[in-house]
């Protein structure tokens, strides 16, 4: 696929601190891709090198294969939506999306703005200002401004992190869905988890300012390269240095037939609607959580178990 933004061994080293270490990465052209990792890990000083608000210490950023490392942000065809969306308190709806619009050449810029909020399903709304309308409303007018720019490249940075928990998982699915309309590369900064795997096509990995793996949901959460990403990632058992997944460790009031598996009293069982979560200890009481479906013969507090898995579900590490 057609290759819209490209970092090449981008680094980027404070006084105090060395943020990001050497990273190397691709986005094709209508890909949404995530970058996810802690506090601290260094993605969003990448996607502000990406912006042009901060400068790299090394490497080199392209835009469409031309070296934007030392543009000015205003100078580069991206656009940022900023995790407190930064929009203009005393300006409409309209009057915010238009903002970026009038330092452009051209008149059309009422009728684009009103496109980008049908777009992001705010017509009717564009006279109010921003303290008239909810949260998950603000962030689709900071949406709209970014979008009636057309960037090659639009750079999310946690913008979800200010909604509640049920407004967040609204406002994704719509996120999802412009993206797939519009057509225009995302990158998406979280430390969520669930947000990543739920919106990307591709996601990366970081710790420590460094680029730990690049791939797809499935490849990423089912086949991590490291113990830190199969950690970062959901829950994991590790059991003698074997890495296994809660919703693939099954749970027997039997043993199973010419298969291992060990020995292990429940601690605790936990209904939660779709599926129980079981906590257990092995006999040398290392704990042990399991994910089982509410379909599955009940287990209690106390009761005697046993714990096995299938080979192909161990992660395994050097």
């Amino acid at each position: 696929m057609e290759c819209v933004l490209e970092l090449r061994g981008v680094s980027k080293q404070y006084p105090s601190h060395h943020a990001v270490k050497g990273i190397s990465l691709s986005l094709a052209r209508g890909e949404f891709f995530s970058l996810l990792g802690p506090s601290g890990c260094g993605k969003t000083t990448t996607l502000r090198m990406v912006a042009g608000f901060e400068e790299p210490t090394s490497g080199q950023v392209l835009l469409n294969g031309a070296d934007i490392t030392h543009q000015k942000p205003y100078q580069r065809n991206v656009s940022t939506v900023f995790q407190n969306y930064a929009l203009f308190p005393h300006l409409t709806v309209q009057q915010n999306v238009e903002f970026g619009l009038r330092r452009r050449p051209g008149n059309h810029f009422a009728q684009r703005a009103l496109e980008a909020l049908d777009l992001v399903r705010l017509a009717g709304k564009e006279a109010r200002r921003p303290s008239e309308i909810s949260g998950g409303e603000r962030q689709r007018v900071a949406l709209a401004r970014s979008l009636v720019l057309a960037p090659d490249v639009l750079l999310l940075d946690e913008p979800l992190s200010a909604l509640d928990p049920n407004l967040r998982k609204q406002v994704r699915a719509e996120l999802k869905a412009i993206q797939r309309r519009v057509g225009i590369t995302f990158l998406f900064v979280t430390h969520d988890q669930e947000e990543a795997l739920s919106l990307s096509d591709r996601l990366g990995v970081m710790n420590a300012g460094q680029l730990q793996q690049v791939g797809t949901p499935e490849e990423i959460y089912l086949r991590p390269s490291t113990r830190f990403v199969a950690s970062f990632l959901g829950d994991i058992n590790w059991i003698d240095g074997v890495g296994v997944r809660p919703e693939a460790t099954r749970i027997a009031k039997q043993p199973p037939d010419e298969r291992p598996a060990r020995p292990a009293t429940v601690v605790q069982s936990t209904f939660l609607g779709n599926l129980i979560h079981v906590e257990a200890r092995l006999a040398d009481g290392q704990p042990v959580t399991a994910e089982i479906s509410r379909l599955s013969a009940s287990v209690l507090a106390g009761d005697p178990v046993y714990l096995w898995w299938e080979p192909a579900d161990e992660l395994v590490f050097e």
